[in-house]
């Protein structure tokens, strides 16, 4: 009997591993690509090719949605994966936007339709102080996804860098009075300030969720 129940147990922790979804897994390999991708960016930006760093960006982001989807979709969410996830996502956006604050700096006037250090620093911040609430709330048990707020923040940030970068490279060759260049030099103030307000409003419900989440998890300690 003692053997039987040894077997049983032995075969049941080999059908939780079996199960288990594998560390490097399909969703997490795209989650890595975005990472490889956006130091590409990085370091396109950084030497002023401004198209090519565009549409890497455009690819990179574009793989946003997919790793998670993916990963639902074939029941392969690891622990491993909620943490790159959203570390590659604000690499991107942060590094990105710090990138275009500089660049910006350089064109040497005060320009109000482009992404500025101010801006840089709001993006930065919130992406921190959010990322150490998440580590605090689901240390101690909850659970503090990300809401349709932050989705829709993230969207709209890659659309203002992706107009920066436009901007950047229509300046470079000295296209701003072209057709296009104009209409790409009109629209791009858009995304940049509504992103900075959906940052700040973003931040600000994270901030109120998380607040009564650690209300509730501190109740629950007390109580236990």
């Amino acid at each position: 009997m003692v053997v039987s129940n040894m077997d049983s147990k032995a075969d049941a922790s080999n059908a939780t591993q079996t199960n288990r979804p594998a560390v490097l897994n399909t969703p997490n390999l795209i989650t890595l690509t975005r990472f490889a991708l956006s130091i590409v960016v990085f370091a396109l930006m950084s030497h002023d090719y401004f198209y090519a760093a565009f549409w890497v960006f455009v690819i990179a982001a574009s793989t946003d949605w997919v790793d998670g989807y993916v990963a639902r979709r074939t029941s392969q969410v690891t622990q491993l994966g909620r943490i790159l996830d959203p570390f590659c996502d604000k690499i991107i956006i942060c590094g990105a936007y710090i990138l275009i604050a500089i660049q910006t700096a350089k064109l040497g006037d005060a320009n109000w339709s482009m992404i500025t250090g101010w801006m840089a620093v709001v993006v930065l911040a919130r992406e921190l102080l959010v990322t150490m609430l998440r580590g605090y709330i689901e240390q101690h048990g909850g659970d503090f996804s990300a809401n349709m707020s932050g989705k829709l923040k993230m969207v709209l940030q890659c659309i203002a860098v992706g107009g920066c970068l436009l901007v950047f490279d229509i300046q470079s060759v000295g296209m701003e009075t072209e057709t296009f260049a104009v209409v790409i030099g009109w629209i791009t103030p858009v995304p940049v300030w509504v992103a900075i307000v959906s940052t700040i409003y973003s931040g600000t419900i994270y901030i109120f969720a998380a607040t009564k989440m650690v209300k509730d998890l501190t109740r629950h300690g007390d109580a236990t």
